[in-house]
């Protein structure tokens, strides 16, 4: 279990790292004291596992999911539990409060080590894809205000441009995030995700029909209701993808 410590604290990354040291199959990566720099070393060395404070002086723990294109598993670790609601509500995989009790962390371990398991045999199943592209079993962070949420690409249906922010379709939800289509598009997975217009990357998984349109298009008719027109340009592309 690949480990990033990142706390604003000196003293508590040390006690967490030493904690966290007490186990053989763990291996600490490093530690960050603030957004920016944790940022730089979750790109490079990609790790397994996040430990993340959620207060932070200039940015905040949030702020620094916010700005991930990959995002590990995290653990967030405060000491104000009022945070915790909103920890839960954006479906991290655990919660401590300081100052961590080692039973409490044996106890997250166990999960951490239930969900890397887990998501070592769904990458068994992918075809092997290039570092820098996000697959079907990669979640993102997306934040709309004051709600958040870790969702699983596999569960994103669609990708919706809005001016300079873009539309995630997943469940009942539709937040807006603060990026471009195009910089999107040349991270996902084309095997995956398809470029349908200029305004819209559907998830191919979620196709439920497909029927011709004007001038040689296509209209595409998604599990969630959502029906997105395929332009002229990309139809034979869409069908060369969708037929055997």
């Amino acid at each position: 279990m690949r480990v990033l410590v990142v706390d604003d604290e000196r003293l508590a990354r040390k006690e967490l790292i030493s904690l966290l040291g007490q186990n053989d199959n763990i291996e600490i990566l490093g530690e960050a004291p603030n957004v920016d720099e944790a940022k730089e070393k979750i790109e490079s060395l990609q790790p397994d596992v996040v430990f993340l404070d959620i207060q932070m002086p200039e940015k905040t723990g949030f702020d620094l999911l916010e700005e991930l294109d990959f995002v590990p598993l995290v653990v967030f670790i405060t000491a104000y539990d009022e945070f915790a609601l909103q920890a839960f509500q954006v479906n991290a995989l655990d919660y401590l409060l300081k100052p961590i009790e080692p039973d409490r962390l044996t106890e997250t371990l166990k999960k951490l080590e239930k969900k890397l398991e887990e998501l070592k045999k769904e990458e068994a199943q992918e075809v092997d894809l290039p570092k820098d592209k996000l697959s079907l079993n990669d979640q993102v962070f997306v934040k709309d205000g004051d709600k958040c949420w870790f969702v699983k690409l596999a569960n994103v249906r669609l990708f919706e441009s809005d001016g300079n922010y873009i539309k995630v379709y997943f469940e009942k939800n539709k937040p807006m995030i603060h990026k471009s289509l195009n910089a999107l598009d040349e991270r996902l997975d084309e095997k995956s995700f398809f470029r349908a217009s200029r305004k819209h990357i559907i998830n191919l998984s979620w196709v439920e029909s497909i029927e011709p349109w004007f001038n040689g298009g296509l209209v595409v008719t998604l599990k969630g209701g959502e029906r997105i027109e395929v332009s002229r340009r990309q139809a034979a592309r869409f069908k060369d993808l969708m037929s055997l």
